[in-house]
C-alpha cells in the first residue's frame, strides 16, 4: 500500500511542533525499499531499518554500537534458578504513536507484550496469517516449542515461561521480532476490517513516528515528542530509497544525501580521500554465502555441492567484487565470533578435482540457476558480478549457469520455496552476537522453509545446535558450535563465500553516527550541525 498524507512542508513542521528555522532534517539514502513495516515478518536488515530501528522499541535493547544488553520497555528482569521463567517489569508512562486512522487511550502495558507475541506463537491468534505471517525468526528460533506460555502477573508485569533453558534468551528478546505492537491498534484495526496496517501504517513507541511511504522512492518520519528516552534531535527523518551506490554517492557530494550505506568498493579509497565526506569502517559481523537447494537433485547429494564448492574462486571473487574489503569465509560464522572453528580446512579451489567428482557422481551436462540480489548489502557488495564471476568458475567445469534475479522483496519470498529451481546468493548479518543467530536461523531443521534457504535439515548438525541452546556454560556451548561447524562444513549446504568491513560514508555535518556491529542503520542518537 501506498500510505500517504498530504501535509505541506509547513504543516508537517507544524505537526512536529519546530519552528521552520529550527527544525533538523537528515536524508539516509537507502539501498533498498523495505518489504513493510512489520519486524516480526521479516529478516531484511533493509526493512529493520524502516521499522525496528525507527518505530519500534523491545523489552530490551542493544546499546547501540555494541552487543550489550541494556534495559528497554522493560525497567528491569529476573531469571528462576532452573532457567525456565523470566520475569520481566515494565516501564511506565511510555507512550504509543498515533496516526489518522488511531489514537491510543492507554499507555503500553502488559497486553501489548502478550500480543506482539501471541501473534506470532498462537494460531489461533487473529493476527496470526495476517500479512503472510511467516514469523521466519521466531519459527527458525525454535520459539513456538520454547515458549510456553506468557502471563500478564499484572499490568507492569510479565513472565515468560519456557519448556527449556534458553541460553541466549535476552539476547534473543532484542532483535527485531521482539518489537512491541500495540494491542489496542491491532484491536482497532481488525475492527475496522484492517488488520494489515500493522504492517503499512506501523504504531510503536519508538524515537521515530511514521509518517508515509511512496513505494521504491521515500519513506518519511517525525522525532516522536513523547519518546521515553527522550526526544530525538533530528526532527524530520528521511528515508529516499536509492538502489544504485553510485548515485548515492553522487546524491551524498551534492549535498542531497546525509548519510549513505554501501558504497562502491572501488570508490571508497577517493571517498577516503574527499575532505566533503567522513567515512566510518567496522569489520562486521557477517558472512555472505550461495545456498544449494538441497531438497532438488543433483543439490541433495554433498558430493555434488563439494564438487561446485571446488569450483569456485574465492579469491578472485574478494579481489573483485570486494576489491580488498573482504577476507574469504570457510564457515558459517564470522571469524570474530565466539566459537568460531579455526581449525577447520576450507574446500581448496580446484577445478580438476571438481570436475573429476562431478563426473564421478554421474552428474553431466548439468545447468543450474544462480540467483543474484538486486541490492547491495554488507555481505556481498555486487551479487550480479559475483554470481558472474560464478558463471565463469563453473563453465570451467562443465555446468551451464542462468543468472536470474527478482525485485528485493520478491527475491527473499520466492527464495524460500521448497522446491526452489537453484542456488542462492544471500547472506547474514547477526542479530544478537550469538552463534545461535546464525547457526541456527539459517541452517536448523525449524528454519527449512523460511530462512534457512538451502532447506537443509540435517540430524547430527540439528542435534548439536539444540543442545548449545540449551546449555549455560560457554566453553561447552562453544565445543558444541565447533563440532557443528565440522558437520556443516562436511556436508556442504552452503558455499561460503566472504566476510566483510562494513562502510559508512556521510557528511561532515552528521554527529555521533556510530557504526552498529549488528548491521543496523540507527539514527538515534544522532545530530547534524547547522
Amino acid at each position: 500500500m501506498n500510505f500517504k498524507r498530504t501535509l505541506t512542508a509547513a504543516l508537517l513542521l507544524s505537526a512536529m511542533g519546530v519552528s521552520a528555522a529550527a527544525a533538523k532534517t537528515l536524508v539516509y539514502c537507502s539501498e533498498g525499499s523495505p518489504e513493510g513495516f512489520d519486524p516480526a515478518l521479516y529478516t531484511s536488515g533493509t526493512t529493520f531499518d524502516a521499522s525496528e530501528h525507527t518505530v519500534f522499541d523491545k523489552l530490551v535493547l542493544f546499546k547501540t554500537g555494541t552487543t550489550e544488553v541494556i534495559p528497554g520497555l522493560a525497567e528491569s528482569w529476573e531469571a528462576s534458578a532452573d532457567g525456565l521463567e523470566y520475569t520481566f517489569h515494565l516501564r511506565k508512562g511510555v507512550k504509543f504513536h498515533s496516526n489518522d486512522m488511531f489514537t491510543p487511550s492507554r499507555d503500553f502495558n502488559a497486553d501489548d507484550v502478550i500480543f506482539s507475541f501471541d501473534r506470532q506463537r498462537l494460531d489461533s491468534n487473529p493476527y496470526h496469517t495476517v500479512s503472510g505471517g511467516t514469523w521466519e525468526y521466531f519459527n527458525g528460533m525454535s520459539m513456538p516449542d520454547l515458549i510456553k506460555d506468557i502471563v500478564k502477573v499484572d499490568d507492569y508485569t510479565v513472565k515468560f515461561v519456557l519448556s527449556r533453558p534458553e541460553a541466549p534468551m535476552i539476547s534473543d528478546l532484542a532483535m527485531a521480532f521482539a518489537s512491541i505492537q500495540s494491542a489496542e491498534y491491532a484491536d482497532a484495526m481488525l475492527a475496522a476490517g484492517t488488520p494489515e496496517m500493522l504492517n503499512q501504517a506501523p504504531i510503536g513507541t519508538g524515537p521515530y513516528i511514521f509518517v508515509a511511504y511512496q513505494k521504491d522512492a521515500v519513506i518519511r518520519y517525525k522525532a516522536n515528542p513523547d519518546y521515553w528516552r527522550g526526544k530525538a534531535a533530528i526532527d524530520d527523518l528521511v528515508f529516499a530509497i536509492t538502489p544504485d551506490a553510485s548515485v548515492r554517492e553522487q546524491k551524498l557530494k551534492a549535498g542531497e544525501c546525509h548519510v549513505i550505506p554501501y558504497p562502491n568498493p572501488a570508490d571508497i579509497a577517493a571517498l577516503k580521500a574527499d575532505p566533503a565526506v567522513k567515512m566510518m569502517e567496522q569489520e562486521g559481523l557477517n558472512v555472505g554465502y550461495l545456498a544449494y537447494n538441497t531438497k532438488v537433485a543433483p543439490f541433495d547429494n554433498a558430493k555434488v555441492r563439494k564438487a561446485l564448492n571446488m569450483a569456485i574462486d574465492k579469491k578472485a571473487i574478494i579481489d573483485v567484487v570486494f576489491q580488498g574489503s573482504g577476507a574469504v569465509a570457510k564457515n558459517p560464522i564470522p571469524p570474530t565470533m565466539w566459537s568460531y572453528n579455526n581449525a577447520i580446512v576450507d574446500d581448496p579451489y580446484d577445478p580438476e578435482a571438481s570436475k573429476a567428482m562431478l563426473e564421478a557422481e554421474g552428474v553431466k551436462d548439468l545447468s543450474m540457476k544462480i540467483w543474484a540480489m538486486p541490492v547491495q548489502r554488507p555481505y556481498n557488495p555486487n551479487a550480479r558480478r559475483m554470481a558472474e564471476l560464478m558463471q565463469a568458475d563453473f563453465a570451467k567445469v562443465g555446468v551451464k549457469v542462468e543468472i536470474v534475479s527478482y525485485e528485493w522483496g520478491e527475491y527473499l519470498e520466492r527464495s524460500k520455496a521448497l522446491d526452489r529451481d537453484g542456488a542462492v546468493l544471500l547472506g547474514w548479518t547477526g542479530d544478537n552476537g550469538d552463534p545461535d543467530n546464525f547457526l541456527a536461523v539459517l541452517l536448523g531443521c525449524d528454519s527449512v522453509g523460511g530462512s534457512n534457504r538451502a532447506q537443509w535439515c540435517n540430524k547430527e548438525f540439528n542435534d548439536l545446535i539444540q543442545k548449545a541452546k540449551v546449555v549455560s556454560d560457554i566453553g561447552e556451548r562453544t565445543k558444541l558450535y565447533e563440532e557443528a561447524q565440522v558437520v556443516f562444513k562436511r556436508e556442504a549446504p552452503w558455499a561460503t563465500i566472504a566476510h566483510s568491513v562494513v562502510f559508512m560514508a556521510m557528511s561532515p555535518k552528521v554527529e555521533n553516527y556510530i557504526v552498529h556491529p549488528l548491521g543496523g542503520h540507527i539514527f538515534y542518537g544522532v545530530d547534524i550541525a547547522e
